[in-house]
């Protein structure tokens, strides 16, 4: 389970405190008959459904939320505490596993059988008792802080260098396998042997295009004895069409491309496929990776010097409408945001 920080739980521990002679922390001395029912059916569902999320034993805590100490749940996630003890409705966490709220819905997978939701809606309602000791908190919890400064040092935001190639460097070799047999010498280990010609063309081909080459291109690429044979090969691959719809893929993924909107009303998007079209073309151009983005961002304002541009600008920008949204929100400004999300 994961409370999202769009909604503040400090508003039900506030909510707790003003609610005349209800105590705000739930009666953990509970009874016999309490801790037995924690124990037969309540810890089970938190360590099948909660803990791959939300434990210091899987080292998981989204949300700054761990739910396998009777402390941890007391302290709740980022935002505060995530159940009033003897008030379900008022608990997020039941209310994340009752699946009504369509931005709180825990676990996210799936929801929660009827009568797993039922046992921990009356574990709240008895006081939520839990006899479990504090655990170990492993170095790294707690709310999560952002710091800009070491995420300037991350490498994507250096200077681009060119370092010497390493001396083992093979005359007339690719200058990337000296900088890799480098680095597995440091680690004792040495690269591996050169593959023999007829498995390298079906790695490039399947790598490149996704499919196996066809007998044809075997029996050239074995029987081309030039220093230039493998270059060639790759050469052709990348003027193949299949090569945009091999990797163009993996940006369709990113996108949260698909022929519907998904989710409450499956709504076809009769024209998605332009945008499909779009990226693959992309790559198969070898366009930019900054003029790919600009495009799907604000193709829409990027002057055009022709009618099929202007055209293509506009298709990039169906990225901005790709991904699941509910088309019935009633909330209008939400819709908005989703689709900026």
């Amino acid at each position: 389970m994961f409370f999202p920080q769009t909604r503040s739980l400090s508003l039900v521990a506030a909510g707790c405190l003003l609610a005349a002679g209800l105590p705000c922390l739930p009666a953990w001395a509970a009874d016999e008959s309490g801790v037995a029912f924690f124990e037969k059916k309540v810890r089970p569902i938190l360590i099948e459904r909660c803990y791959e999320c939300h434990s210091v034993e899987k080292n998981k805590t989204k949300g700054g939320l761990t739910l396998d100490s009777r402390d941890a749940v007391l302290k709740g996630g980022d935002t505060g505490p995530v159940l009033v003890a003897g008030q379900p409705d008022k608990s997020l966490l039941v209310e994340a596993i009752r699946y009504k709220n369509r931005d709180m819905q825990m676990p996210p997978k799936r929801a929660l059988p009827a009568e797993e939701i039922k046992i921990l809606e009356e574990w709240v309602r008895m006081g939520a008792p839990d006899p479990r000791t504090s655990v170990a908190v492993k170095s790294g919890g707690g709310p999560r802080v952002i710091n800009i400064a070491e995420g300037r040092k991350h490498w994507a935001f250096s200077p681009i260098s060119h370092p010497a190639v390493p001396k083992n460097a093979v005359p007339g070799g690719n200058p990337v396998d000296a900088f890799i047999s480098a680095k597995l010498a440091d680690k004792g280990l040495i690269i591996a042997p050169k593959t023999d010609k007829r498995s390298l063309i079906r790695r490039a081909t399947f790598d490149l295009t996704g499919l196996p080459p066809t007998p044809e291109e075997v029996a050239a690429f074995l029987t081309d004895d030039s220093p230039e044979a493998f270059s060639k090969v790759v050469d052709r691959l990348l003027r193949s069409p299949h090569y945009g719809e091999r990797w163009g893929r993996h940006w369709l993924d990113v996108a949260r491309y698909a022929d519907s909107n998904g989710l409450d009303e499956n709504i076809a998007l009769g024209t998605a496929w332009r945008y499909r079209d779009y990226v693959v073309n992309s790559l198969n151009e070898d366009k930019p990776f900054d003029r790919f983005l600009l495009e799907q961002i604000a193709g829409d304002l990027l002057p055009a010097p022709n009618l099929d541009a202007r055209r293509e600008h506009a298709t990039a920008t169906g990225f901005l409408n790709l991904g699941a949204k509910v088309l019935a929100e009633a909330d209008k400004e939400k819709l908005i945001m989703d689709a900026v999300d």
